[in-house]
Formats: structure tokens, C-alpha cells, sequence
């Protein structure tokens, strides 16, 4: 009687054991296509690799403000998690290098062809004057924020004029990349298809 109680305990314990390691590789399976991104575009350089963005290291986690919308309306930054986010900063008046900003922007989104709705488009308005209407028609879909004195310009890197350059957000609301002033968009294309083609968040 005694044998066959142990046999049953050692056969409960070994299904618990096997049920365990069945549920752990299910996880793991699971978890598998975040960790390799991740591991891929922040650990992993295979040799000759080269970003053409310069990455934040570490990546800088953004506060969830609640910025204004030309409509008054308000809009959290935390809206935009899950997908990458092109961001500027600029004035209203947005002439010359600002328009061509926000056009590249939306050329870069453009050229990911069936990716390209993993992409959103953010411009930080940094004055209260008005937009000009051709220039809301112009760029219809970015997400225009109304961000004077907003504390969140702190968190972008101060080591150069925030207007210059065009961030990168990834899907979990973090600054991950900076692009040089009058960036190339070839480059810029070849940056995200990358980081799209890998990443399976967002």
C-alpha cells in the first residue's frame, strides 16, 4: 500500500514538474519575437553595422503630459504608445526648414509601402501662434500638439536646437533615436524598414 501511494506521489510530482516546464516554454515561445528585437537593434551589432540615427542610450521613458490639440481639445502623450512615432519640435510658422521637416516625415512614412501604419507623426508646436490652414491641409494625419513651455522638451537632448532634428519614439513610449539636422530619407527609410522588419511590437 505504502509502495503504491509513493509511486502515485512521484507520478503527481513528475506531471507537475513536465506541466511547469510546458508552460514555461510557452512563455518563452511567446516572449521570443519581443526579446530578439530588442536584443537585435540594443545589444546585438553584428560587425558594420551602422545606425544612421543617433541612438539615446539608455532609451529615455517619456511622462505621459497631456498636451492641447489646435482644436483645444486635449491629448496625452501616452495615446500614442504601441505604434514608432516620428516627433519634431518647431514654431507655428513653420517655413523653410520646418516644412521640409514635416514633409520628409511624411515621405518617410510613405516609403514603408504596407508598414507605414506602424508610424505615426507628432509635431510639437512651440509658440501660441496660429497655423496657417494650407499648412494643417498640407500635413492632414500628423498629430499637431500644442506644447509652449510644455516640460517635456527637458527630456529630449539639450546639447543641440531640439528644432533641428526629428526624434524617434518607440511603441512603448520611449526617445530611442535623434536624426541629424537635414537628415537623408534613403537613410532614414533604410533606419525604420530595419527596425520594422525586426520589431514585433508596435
Amino acid at each position: 500500500m505504502t509502495s503504491q501511494l509513493e509511486s502515485r506521489e512521484a507520478a503527481y510530482r513528475d506531471a507537475m514538474i513536465g506541466g511547469r516546464i510546458k508552460l514555461l516554454l510557452l512563455f518563452l515561445v511567446c516572449a521570443a519575437p519581443v526579446i530578439a528585437s530588442y536584443l537585435t537593434f540594443y545589444v546585438i551589432k553584428p560587425e558594420g553595422r551602422v545606425n544612421y540615427g543617433t541612438l539615446i542610450e539608455p532609451p529615455r521613458p517619456l511622462p505621459d503630459v497631456t498636451l492641447n490639440q489646435l482644436d483645444g481639445t486635449p491629448f496625452k502623450l501616452g495615446a500614442l504608445k504601441g505604434k514608432w512615432v516620428l516627433l519634431t519640435f518647431d514654431r507655428a510658422a513653420c517655413e523653410g526648414a520646418c516644412a521640409e521637416k514635416l514633409y520628409m516625415m511624411r515621405q518617410v512614412r510613405t516609403m514603408q509601402g504596407k508598414e507605414r501604419d506602424r508610424l505615426e507623426r507628432a509635431w510639437l508646436i512651440t509658440d501660441a501662434n496660429q497655423l496657417q490652414t494650407q499648412t494643417i491641409r498640407e500635413f492632414d494625419g500628423m498629430k499637431m500638439l500644442l506644447a509652449v513651455d510644455s516640460p517635456l522638451a527637458r527630456e529630449f537632448p539639450a546639447a543641440a536646437d531640439r528644432a533641428d532634428h526629428i526624434y524617434l519614439l518607440d511603441p512603448l513610449g520611449n526617445l530611442i533615436m535623434r536624426y541629424p539636422k537635414n537628415a537623408d530619407p534613403k537613410k532614414m527609410h533604410k533606419d525604420l524598414g530595419r527596425l520594422l522588419k525586426y520589431s514585433r511590437i508596435g
